[in-house]
């Protein structure tokens, strides 16, 4: 993998470990390859602290390619090359002061499809992450119970904590992956489509969920449901790949004015069904 960045911030080793509740990503100059296809190209984007964002878009744009590179996923796959930078809290992810593993603690992420581990129980799952980073905990069970509070689960599995992740409901394992994601206290969680396989009802709860959670974290979402990125975002950005142009974005701002009164009219027939 072939990594152009720009010049890292001079931070102190002790300032960039200092963790603060709020937190706030900005993307500059990224532009995405996969071998020699590039998918994205220039994408500039700053996700405010404590906001949530949706990234739109039609399939194929570049909105999950994107998502990947604000924790150093989009590395993991060997074809991959990235040029631009991704500063979190001013410090840039793919600079020396952090590490891929640290990165990806700080600004975790939620798949498409939930993914817990089947043969762990659920309270085991919760705590799977604190254990792959050899975090310690003062009180796991309390830490267990405020993960799964923050995720809306608690109420449905309190009673069921040594029950195996894989016996809980798909929309039930979708916020067990949330309260694993949230329990090694994240700064930013990024979250790929993270409805889209689940009931209405399992739709309400991640939704109501992510409200709740965009107190303290960045939440930065990838959405194909207009009237999902209108109830849950605060910012959106509209990514477009056109005939000769890679995955770009066509314009980003406040979710209510995307929606209502968009700069540019592909936006506005985007938003309004007319493709995509």
């Amino acid at each position: 993998m072939s990594i152009t960045m720009s010049p890292a911030h001079n931070i102190e080793s002790a300032a960039v470990n200092e963790r603060t509740v709020d937190a706030a990503l900005r993307a500059e100059g990224i532009s995405c390859w996969f071998g020699k296809r590039k998918v994205l190209e220039d994408v500039n984007l700053v996700m405010e602290r404590n906001t949530v964002v949706a990234l739109i878009g039609p399939s194929g744009c570049g909105k999950s390619t994107f998502l990947r590179t604000l924790n150093r996923m989009h590395e993991l796959t060997p074809t991959a090359a990235l040029a631009g930078a991704v500063y979190l809290n001013d410090v840039d992810i793919y600079g020396p002061e952090l590490k891929a593993s640290v990165t990806r603690q700080r600004i975790g992420m939620v798949f498409q499809k939930p993914n817990p581990f089947p043969a762990m129980s659920v309270r085991e799952n919760v705590l799977s992450g604190l254990k792959l980073t050899g975090t310690k905990v003062g009180n796991s069970e309390e830490l267990v119970q405020w993960a799964l509070l923050k995720a809306s689960l608690w109420e449905e599995v309190k009673n069921r904590l040594d029950a195996p992740g894989g016996s809980l409901s798909g929309g039930q394992q979708q916020r067990l992956c949330i309260a694993r994601s949230l329990a090694v206290k994240p700064e930013v969680l990024l979250m790929d489509e993270p409805c889209s396989a689940l009931d209405p009802t399992s739709t309400r709860r991640v939704e109501e969920t992510i409200s709740e959670i965009a107190d303290d974290i960045t939440v930065v979402i990838v959405t194909h449901n207009m009237q999902q990125a209108q109830r849950v975002s605060d910012t959106c950005a509209f990514f477009l790949a056109e005939e000769n142009r890679p995955g770009h974005i066509v314009e980003s701002g406040l979710t209510e004015q995307m929606f209502t009164n968009p700069a540019d009219p592909r936006t506005n027939d985007y938003v309004n069904g007319r493709f995509g």
